[in-house]
Order: C-alpha cells, then structure tokens, then sequence
C-alpha cells in the first residue's frame, strides 16, 4: 500500500477516534498546538494548493503517545481508507461562540461531538439545528451536514451561515447580490433578513440532513 497524503491524514483521523479524541485533542496530547492536524493545515498555499505532511519526528511523537507502532500505524492508514470516518458535530447555537472554527471557518479546538458518516472530505461537519425556524423541513434537534469546500452557493441553496456578529443560521438564499444576501426561512412566521455581504463571515451548503 501506498502511503499517500490522504491515507496518511486519514490514518491520524482514525488514530485520534481509536482514542477516543478529535484531531486537535491528538496534536495536545502529543504536546503540539491544538491547530497542528486541523484540515485547514494540511494544505499549503499554491493553485492547486500544496499538500502538507507531517515531519517525522512529529509522526514519531503520535506513535509514542498512543503505544502505536509503525507498522500498526501503516495498518491503520489501510484500513482509514474504506472506514467509515467520524466528522465533527456541534449545535447551532453554540456554533455561534468563539473557538470552534479557524479563520476558514474550518472546525477546530474542542466541545465538537461526532457524527459517523461513509467515507467524507475533510471540510465536512455537522451541526444540531435549533429553533423553528426552518420548520417543517428542518426541526429542533435534526443534524445537518455541511460541506465548507462546496462549490460557490447559489440562489435556492440551503445554507449555514455565520455572521460577524456571531450569529449562525440555516436558512434558504432568496437573493444573492454583490452586495447582499437575502436568507429566507421555512416557517413564515420568520421573515427574511436581508444581510450585507461583508457581516457574512462565511456560508456553508447543506449537504443532507438526519432527523
């Protein structure tokens, strides 16, 4: 088996959820920032952008922490490939509050549950709708899965949003203009809002929904 850049990182995912903790509570444990094996960080800048590996003393790091060896590591990076992967789940309401998302609006520090999917992209998370907003189609307590590295949203998608203001929302884009964006609710008791591009911190299609 070819260890590739992918089945690497899928081997310290599955490495991490073998012990019964997220990618950053993995890089703590080994003595690293928390940030080190966030998604955002395995790929450098550069069109396409450049793959990021970690060095091998940090690998050696992860191995002593965890009683792992190399050989067992390279087993597991096989076996990562066709696992079903754990991705990151968090509420709506919490997802509102600082230190959950890194500057892409990628998943980060700690307070994230799990939820298990087939084989995912690294940019994928969950979050745990609150509210009524978007009644009947999504309720109090429903997980819908979102994809950051989605294709530029369009009119008639439907969205998580977070706002500068720290406001997340899921909602329906009636309108998208260079400069606005109007996010319209299910439940017509909520009227549309009508946000200015540059309050919106970033937007997220979603994917699919558990309820």
């Amino acid at each position: 088996m070819t260890l590739t850049h992918a089945r690497l990182w899928d081997a310290v995912d599955a490495l991490a959820r073998r012990e019964g903790l997220t990618p950053s509570g993995l890089a703590r444990r080994t003595g690293l920032d928390a940030t080190s094996f966030n998604p955002s960080k395995r790929f450098g800048a550069g069109d396409p952008p450049r793959p990021r590996w970690p060095s091998t003393e940090i690998l050696m790091q992860v191995l002593a922490t965890t009683d792992l060896s190399l050989g067992e590591f390279a087993d597991l990076a096989g076996d990562a490939s066709d696992a079903p992967v754990s991705i990151p789940l968090l509420g709506l309401a919490r997802a509102g509050q600082d230190g959950f998302f890194d500057n892409a609006g990628l998943p980060t520090g700690d307070g994230w549950e799990q939820t298990e999917l087939p084989k995912a992209k690294d940019s994928l998370f969950s979050l745990q709708i609150s509210g009524d907003s978007m009644a009947p189609l999504y309720r109090e307590g429903d997980r819908v899965i979102v994809d950051r590295d989605a294709a530029q949203v369009r009119r008639g998608d439907r969205v998580v949003a977070r706002l500068a203001s720290g406001e997340v929302l899921a909602k329906e884009i009636s309108s998208l203009t260079a400069r606005a964006v109007t996010l319209s609710s299910i439940n017509p008791d909520y009227p549309p809002r009508i946000v200015a591009r540059g309050d919106i911190e970033w937007m997220a299609r979603i994917l699919w929904v558990s309820q």
